[in-house]
């Protein structure tokens, strides 16, 4: 009876390593056939739950900050809190286990634990027995899993051992992804740089070139929407030039002043400006329109011409983003491109003025001439003459200059042709 109970034992636990087996080898299948980080994750908390037979299994990863952990994956799913929920380095038991690099195991009452953190509106808290594991990738945690039952359970060795096995699998499937995912982003930034240079240079219209500037960035940017937001200096307010948005409420938005809202700050202070969920920020003035469009997190950099701001550049994410001192960096390599774009043209423009005038000045100065050799009057009753028709006509002073020549070249030839 001894021996067929100590076979039946070796058997079962043959069976359990094989099934351990099958999950490691299902994960390793899953990592090395795509390096998209976000299906990795959905993938293994679903084999968590399989080879644990979990009620819940929640993934957290650490920001690009280091200081705090962020829901990135869970089963059962909580589609709208992914992205949103976040545990601060050594907050909760999720957050200890990620400062102190160490696995705690909690077979009952896992919430009368004091460094446990509840969040009120997930079901998870209630929950009796609790697991949490470090990832790792050299040496450096980079994430959590917490695997979750309703109810007491002895976690056996094995079980935990799997945990910790699994943890490393997916500790190095992050560094594959973010190693490829680094080298995605830089190629698509250096495309995106050497575009916008050339945009810049070409000779295409003012408004041509800040459009094909927003669709660029974009796209560099995953963006939701993307704006460039113009300083109009007599009015002092803050207009869009352009954006990729096909959203009219977007688009009409009231325009903001010097030191309003988050564009307005950044172009008083003259500093970029993160904001990691516009609804929130008390300081935005479109919560509503925010909402509407499905807006999240900003970054507003300002547009910069010998240290003075004449703009801003909008990039807004759909979902929860953490922008890096590397985003900040293009975005302003990006705004500074498009602020000497706007410069040139503005001094082309001035210079086309300035021709413009000289050449008015020239014209009434031959009519000056012509009205006081023809009408012998003087130089200010000349000029006075001119400034009057053009009053009365309602035409401009260089168009009544232009016909009185005109009118003295007929009369001149008149005169030729009678003698």
């Amino acid at each position: 009876m001894a021996a067929k109970r100590t076979l039946t034992q070796v058997e079962q636990a043959l069976r359990e390593k094989t099934r351990e087996v099958d999950v490691l080898h299902r994960i390793s299948e899953s990592i090395s056939n795509t390096l998209d980080l976000e299906a990795v994750l959905r993938h293994i908390v679903d084999m968590v739950v399989e080879v644990t037979k979990a009620d819940a299994c929640l993934l957290y990863l650490l920001s690009d900050k280091r200081d705090e952990l962020i829901l990135r994956a869970s089963k059962n799913p909580h589609p709208k809190l992914i992205g949103r929920i976040t545990i601060g380095m050594g907050e909760g038991i999720t957050g200890w286990v990620a400062r102190e690099r160490t696995r705690v195991v909690i077979p009952n009452s896992a919430s009368d634990d004091t460094r446990f953190k509840f969040f009120h509106n997930l079901p998870e808290d209630r929950y009796q027995a609790f697991v949490s594991v470090p990832i790792t990738t050299k040496q450096e945690v980079v994430g959590v899993i917490n695997v979750q039952h309703k109810r007491s359970r002895r976690y056996r060795p094995d079980e935990l051992a799997l945990l910790s096995t699994i943890a490393t699998q997916v500790g190095g499937a992050i560094e594959n992804a973010r190693l490829y995912d680094q080298m995605t982003r830089k190629a698509l930034q250096l495309d995106t740089l050497s575009q916008v240079s050339e945009t810049v240079s070409s000779n295409r219209l003012i408004e041509d070139v800040l459009q094909l500037i927003v669709t660029m960035t974009a796209q560099m940017m995953g963006s939701k929407i993307c704006s460039i937001i113009l300083l109009d200096q007599p009015t002092g307010e803050l207009r869009i030039a352009a954006t990729q948005s096909l959203s009219e409420q977007y688009r009409r938005k009231p325009n903001v002043k010097i030191g309003q809202s988050i564009s307005g700050r950044a172009v008083q202070d003259r500093r970029p400006i993160i904001v990691p969920d516009v609804i929130k920020e008390g300081t935005y003035m479109y919560p509503d329109m925010a909402a509407k469009e499905g807006l999240c997190s900003l970054l507003c950099v300002p547009m910069l011409v010998r240290e003075k701001a004449i703009g801003v550049i909008n990039t807004y994410t759909s979902k929860p983003h953490t922008f890096t001192a590397e985003d900040v960096k293009l975005m302003q390599a990006i705004a500074n491109q498009a602020a000497i774009s706007i410069e040139h043209t503005t001094l082309l423009e001035k210079s086309f003025e300035m021709q413009e005038a000289l050449q008015v000045r020239k014209l009434l100065d031959r009519a000056k001439g012509y009205l006081m050799r023809s009408k012998r009057l003087s130089e200010e009753d000349a000029f006075k003459l001119i400034q009057r028709q053009s009053m009365d006509l309602r035409k401009s002073m260089r168009e009544i200059a232009g016909a009185i020549l005109l009118a003295g070249e007929i009369e001149e030839r008149a005169d030729k042709g009678r003698g």
